[in-house]
């Protein structure tokens, strides 16, 4: 048999496995020779030969004997020591057909390290395109450290925060710099949602050694959104155990979630312990600078592709501020603000920027009352909440109030005279002398920075 017909047959197999089971398992074979009756094949590694002579022998066998050849046996050998260490052989009656082989594309048996490495990763998400500010600088600096590989100084990294901050761009970032610096190392990104899918069919299969293997024989592990395994024990169970697996070979781990380790529920707490032993970074909220750095960075990657289109002064300032929760809300709204005025032939100018988003700037008022802050501020200082509404001026009622009536005149819409009416018929310049007190002492007290920006991401989370 000619490598042309082996080129041949290879498509036939393609179409009857699927793309997924023909790129990982049948493109890597080489064939070599066929005499008395058997087949060789060339594979990189023994747990490919095996699997391959387990699953698809049958059916490249009824491909090559409909094809003409005689083929009785398949045999599959190491390129290393092809001579030494043949694989087991596949006996088959020639033209006997064989059952059709299932090729679900998701079946953790069907995934070898090659093809799990070739999980998809977003080109954009990248180290360039990654905006740096004071909320994020320590998970940047950390993500950076990890991805220049080498010897493991901190592991396992643990980055951690709410939706929309930075936490998978930052795991796709590590990823692609290993896969560009390092391509020898075995670099697995995949979410706990995945984890826990490869799990459950290799149970159902019986094919937990192949998993096993599959899991302990990477480099760099990184698991997105760990906090989905969360009480499901057997999955947390495997997952210990190769985290275990993983640490012991001095190979890196890295980990995203959406809470702290020792925060996410129903999470068991020898794996809390596990991931606390690391690294734990937390991506804090986007501030007004780190948003308006995000938007002025893809207003430059846009440039290229509407290269007409304008933007008045002041737009980008305006969305920063408006749009404050969540970064893929940002740039959606940027998107969406382009193709428009590509659209219309128009400037993109404050007037335009409000019709067009009018849903997503409605959407993002803050929705924070004051009587909610004010009981955040009682229950964060431990005091009673008509304390702080009451009359009485003691500093220990006194500052906390100062501190609520600041968070209302930061986080909700209400006028001066609004709030003081909140805060027991207090007049407005009561109010505004509280506001101007706390920007004082956040310059210059540590602890009331600390207490402010500490109330201020519990209200928004």
């Amino acid at each position: 048999m000619t490598q042309e017909k082996w080129g041949l047959l290879r498509n036939k197999l393609l179409k009857a496995i699927g793309r997924n089971n023909y790129t990982t398992w049948i493109e890597p074979l080489e064939f070599k020779e066929l005499q008395d009756g058997v087949a060789v094949f060339s594979v990189p590694t023994n747990f490919m030969g095996n699997y391959v002579s387990q699953n698809f022998a049958d059916l490249i066998l009824y491909e090559l004997n409909t094809a003409g050849e005689t083929v009785q046996r398949l045999d599959f050998r190491v390129a290393a020591n092809s001579p030494a260490r043949p694989k087991p052989a596949v006996d088959m009656p020639p033209l006997a057909k064989p059952e059709p082989v299932a090729a679900p594309s998701e079946d953790p048996a069907q995934d070898t390290l090659e093809s799990l490495q070739a999980a998809p990763l977003d080109s954009r998400f990248t180290f360039d395109s990654f905006v740096v500010g004071k909320p994020n600088e320590l998970a940047h600096a950390a993500a950076r450290r990890v991805s220049e590989g080498g010897p493991v100084t901190f592991n396992p990294l643990v980055l951690y925060g709410g939706v929309g901050l930075g936490k998978t761009h930052l795991m796709h970032a590590i990823a692609w710099e290993l896969k560009t610096k390092h391509p020898e190392l075995n670099v697995l990104y995949l979410s706990a949602e995945q984890f826990m899918y490869r799990f459950v069919q290799a149970l159902r299969e019986r094919r937990m050694m192949d998993f096993k293997h599959l899991f302990r024989s990477v480099d760099v592990l990184m698991v997105d959104d760990v906090q989905f395994i969360a009480g499901k024990d057997s999955t947390q169970e495997e997952f210990f155990h190769t985290f275990n697996a993983l640490v012991d070979q001095n190979k890196q781990i890295i980990i995203s979630a959406d809470r702290a380790p020792g925060e996410i529920k129903d999470l068991e707490d020898r794996v809390k312990s596990r991931l606390q032993c690391g690294l734990v970074v937390d991506l804090h909220p986007t501030d007004y600078e780190l948003r308006l750095g995000i938007l002025q960075n893809k207003v430059q990657q846009y440039s290229s592709s509407y290269p007409d289109l304008t933007i008045a002064d002041g737009v980008l300032e305006f969305l920063a501020h408006r749009i404050s929760t969540n970064v893929r809300v940002l740039e959606g709204a940027l998107t969406r603000l382009f193709a428009f005025a590509s659209l219309v032939g128009r400037e993109i100018d404050m007037e335009l920027t409000q019709d067009c988003l009018a849903d997503v700037l409605r959407a993002s008022e803050r929705k924070i009352t004051v009587e909610e802050i004010q009981r955040k501020v009682s229950e964060y200082y431990n005091i009673r909440l008509s304390d702080i509404i009451g009359p009485k001026r003691l500093r220990s009622y006194a500052r906390p109030r100062q501190v609520a009536m600041y968070l209302c005149k930061q986080l909700t819409s209400r006028s001066l005279p609004e709030i003081g009416r909140r805060f027991g018929g207090r007049d407005h310049t009561t109010v505004m002398h509280g506001v101007k007190r706390i920007e004082e002492l956040k310059l210059t007290d540590g602890q009331i920075a600390e207490d402010v920006e500490m109330l201020r991401r519990s209200l928004e989370a």
